[in-house]
């Protein structure tokens, strides 16, 4: 019998992991297995409206360590409200970023350190951890290019391109310190040779998660 597992996607915004996960979501549904499926900052009611603070281009005078902090407080109620609920119900959960880009975006890009980013994180998530971390390794530069034909960026999605190289590379730092969680995915090819790669890896994760439980 399959136990519940949390499943996350990260990466520089305009990576793909939103197309990604919406892919290994409809992949599941026809092998029988419905995932809930979610994001942060957000997820519910009031973690959506830390989110709507937090991106508004208006709130250009945020400080750092305030982002941080509010980015937690939506992860605390996430965690309680949503996450925790479908894993102890047997769910596979797959979210749209979590913790890691917390430690990429305010510990390595805002400059306050992974360490404190993650005490804060500790704190609001509690046992939370995910089981498995999607990282789609995209070239910051080709994200970059992408989010800047948007034409209505929020808050976050207003930074230079150096912000995003930056970014990246905490993202490749973070898949060095945590490998037995984390699993980089090349997605400098097309959406569906990413596809494949990740249905291969969740494959994995699913018969590991069967073997434990048999």
């Amino acid at each position: 019998m399959l136990k519940g597992l949390f499943i996350t996607f990260e990466g520089v915004d305009g990576c793909g992991k939103s197309t990604q996960m919406r892919f290994l979501s409809e992949y599941l549904t026809k092998r029988g297995i419905e995932p809930v499926l979610t994001r942060e900052p957000g997820g519910c009611n009031i973690s959506e409206q830390i989110r709507d603070m937090v991106l508004d281009i208006e709130n250009r005078e945020m400080g750092d360590r305030t982002e941080a902090l509010l980015y937690a407080a939506a992860r605390a109620q996430h965690v309680e409200e949503v996450v925790r609920p479908a894993v102890k119900a047997g769910k596979i959960v797959l979210c749209d970023r979590f913790i890691d880009s917390s430690l990429a975006y305010q510990g390595v890009g805002r400059g306050l350190g992974i360490d404190k980013v993650m005490d804060i994180n500790r704190f609001a998530m509690g046992d939370m951890m995910p089981d498995k971390t999607f990282f789609l390794d995209f070239p910051p530069q080709l994200a970059f290019g992408r989010m800047s034909k948007k034409r209505v960026h929020d808050r976050l999605e207003t930074q230079e391109e150096e912000f995003y190289v930056m970014l990246y590379n905490g993202f490749v730092k973070l898949a060095e310190l945590y490998p037995e969680r984390i699993i980089r995915i090349d997605a400098s090819g097309d959406k569906f040779t990413t596809q494949e790669i990740i249905r291969g890896e969740m494959e994995k994760i699913l018969e590991a998660n069967r073997s434990r439980h048999e």
